[in-house]
């Protein structure tokens, strides 16, 4: 059922895991292949096979496959069972086996973490504002309170939108500075002069500064490559009325 599907993983994730392309899905239209985005207008029940799909890849039931209800902030679930509801949050963490963490992104940074040793998970769903207002460094406390250490946590960003594609306007690029001065190295002038912002490197930054023992990017763009990735920021140049989601996974 699952053998189409297309699946990026990252040596330094020891548990199963996957940050999911957009091929292999049931999907159609703007939403072709692998949508996994309940929030989409997607037909709900073919989000459902889609999601069963990713599921059947990991080794868990659909329902052991557990997402929130993302709204760009820094709040984390711990999780120590299946989910009731969808609570508001971006991250999730656990340390119970056979429960699958994941989130959905399309331009934001999707972030697997594992600490191979204590046997903690996370996943985070990172876009610019998440990032800043500290949804990373989130992760790993709740990590932590789980038994983690930071310098044992391996983070890895998935599939997002790459500095190139991502022009900003001055008052973002403003917001950054007044936070910190220093935050000027993520940003370069582009062709028609407006700034472009580097999401993937802020990311890597923020991590590692908190002290995470090892971060990395897998380099796959969500803007420029279509036949692989969603992207709300080429959907939205293209002037389509929505987008499918793709979801990246990680299971103990």
């Amino acid at each position: 059922m699952s053998a189409n599907l297309e699946i990026l993983t990252a040596d330094a994730l020891p548990f199963r895991h996957g940050f999911f392309t957009r091929k292999g899905g049931a999907s159609s239209g703007v939403y072709a292949g692998l949508n996994c985005g309940t929030g989409s207008g997607d037909q709900a029940e073919i989000v459902a096979i889609n999601r069963g799909r990713v599921a059947a890849a990991l080794d868990v039931p659909p329902e052991a496959l557990l997402t929130v209800h993302q709204v760009h902030s820094p709040d984390v679930v711990t999780v120590t069972g299946l989910l009731q509801g969808h609570p508001q949050a971006d991250a999730l963490v656990t340390a119970t086996p056979g429960l699958a963490l994941a989130v959905l992104t399309a331009d934001c940074q999707p972030v697997l973490f594992a600490d191979p040793g204590a046997r903690v998970i996370g996943a985070a769903h990172a876009g610019w504002r998440g990032t800043r207002d500290g949804v990373l460094e989130a992760t790993l406390d709740a990590m932590e309170a789980l038994g983690a250490r930071r310098v044992d946590i391996a983070a890895v960003i998935g599939p997002c939108i790459s500095q190139a594609a991502y022009e900003v306007g001055p008052e973002f690029l403003q917001t950054f500075l007044d936070e910190d001065p220093g935050n000027a190295r993520f940003f370069a002038g582009g062709p028609n002069g407006r700034p472009r912002f580097d999401l993937p490197a802020y990311g890597l930054h923020r991590l590692r500064s908190a002290g995470v023992g090892h971060a990395e990017w897998t380099r796959h763009c969500t803007y420029r490559d279509s036949e692989r990735f969603y992207s709300f920021r080429r959907t939205s140049h293209a002037g389509e009325a929505d987008y499918g989601r793709l979801i990246s996974a990680i299971r103990l």
